[in-house]
């Protein structure tokens, strides 16, 4: 079922390289957020804005770089992408001031805008019909990877050789990823077809537009537990630094977990599968202060979390996808990367506020609560509709 021949392979391989060093350099930053501060003489909070000011990035331009770059064909818009994150990467790993780093920030966020619109559409276009599926989850597990090695690789190079260090590695895995990219992804025509005048369409597309606000609710809470995670290891579950970087590894490994589950399991039951990721990202949410009587439950907690967490990107990344007209995956997907990245500056800067006020031990709490909101949305708009628009397609093929 999953035959491909090496050749076929190794594009989607190179994506999942780049997936891997762009999420990465996105997660940086939480795993660095102390040494920053520290090093700046800057609060964690003012810290986080680089989270914040990044994702407002995203969200921002997604939109109208994909529909400048929208008759770009998709090679060339790929290596530019890849090339313009290498510039942002060595600029990050050499900045001597908050906002010299900032700014950096945000260079990386152009590139990202791009590369996150593109990415899922293209991995499902370069394999065969039948391994779509597999196609999203290896985007996927691309992200826990990114987690898994990414971001405790990240800590330790930054606490051994200090953080800019961090930026310099991701830069020069980028230029190798780069040169792979030129000599094995091939050339897919991009249509071109979608203009302005149609993105009103994808506004009356009540499904679409449903999943668009719960993503935006749910990353919002997502984002404001786990942007000051390092932060709340420290100071609530009391752990050290090797401790700490444990659970963050244990974090993204379980999210290969939920990328497989995933292939395995979503065409099956794809409606449970979908309230199983967010009522269980909710759950570890409620749990996260509670499960600091242990370290065994704080891992516990977070290995759930991080396959719920998975679970849910998978599953309503291939969603959007699935309801989007044909000519418009990468503009769908630019504005779910843009929504998404909305929530993250949301939620980071809502951690902020209860990490600077009530104190960061809440954050689970507070973000336990618009996940709440994100499963009441899924299954009382967005599932019935689903179901509804599924049984007129049924009727008009009989």
């Amino acid at each position: 079922m999953f035959w491909m021949s090496v050749k076929q392979w190794l594009p989607l391989v190179a994506l999942v390289i780049c997936v891997f060093i762009v999420n990465m350099s996105e997660f940086v930053p939480i795993g660095l957020l102390t040494d920053i501060a520290s090093d700046f003489s800057i609060s964690e909070s003012s810290a986080g804005m680089l989270i914040s000011m990044y994702a407002w990035a995203v969200a921002i331009l997604s939109l109208p770089i994909m529909l400048v770059l929208r008759k770009m064909e998709f090679r060339r818009m790929l290596l530019m992408c890849i090339a313009l994150f290498v510039v942002f990467q060595v600029m990050s790993g050499i900045s001597n001031s908050y906002w010299m780093l900032m700014v950096s920030r945000i260079g990386v966020a152009v590139a990202h805008s791009i590369f996150w619109s593109i990415a899922t559409p293209l991995a499902v276009r370069i394999v065969p019909a039948h391994l779509q599926k597999l196609a999203i989850s290896a985007v996927a597990t691309g992200t826990s990877v990114a987690m898994i090695v990414g971001l405790p690789l990240g800590r330790v190079i930054g606490l051994a050789l200090g953080w800019r260090m961090t930026f310099v590695v991701i830069a020069a895995v980028s230029i190798m990823a780069l040169i792979l990219l030129v000599f094995v992804f091939p050339k897919l025509e991009n249509p071109g077809t979608f203009t302005l005048r149609k993105l009103p369409d994808l506004f009356r597309n009540r499904v679409l537009v449903g999943i668009y606000v719960m993503l935006a609710i749910y990353v919002t809470g997502y984002y404001t537990g786990y942007s000051y995670i390092e932060p709340f290891m420290y100071q609530v579950a009391g752990m050290s630094d090797i401790m700490v970087t444990v659970v963050l590894t244990v974090f993204g490994l379980a999210g290969i977990v939920g990328s497989i589950l995933f292939t395995k399991f979503y065409d099956r039951t794809r409606f449970r599968f979908m309230m199983m990721a967010l009522l269980g990202a909710a759950a570890c949410l409620l749990l996260l202060r509670p499960s600091v009587v242990s370290l065994a439950t704080v891992i516990l907690v977070c290995a759930f979390w991080g396959l719920f967490a998975t679970s849910f990107n998978v599953t309503f990344q291939n969603e959007a996808l699935r309801v989007s007209p044909s000519d418009a995956s990468a503009i769908s997907m630019a504005l779910f990367s843009g929504i998404f990245n909305v929530g993250i500056a949301m939620g980071s800067i809502i951690g902020g506020w209860i990490t600077d006020g009530p104190g960061v031990g809440d954050i689970g709490y507070v973000g336990a609560a618009f996940v709440i909101v994100a499963t009441l949305i899924t299954a009382l708009y967005i599932i019935p509709r689903m179901r509804a628009r599924e049984s007129q397609r049924a009727g008009t093929d009989a």
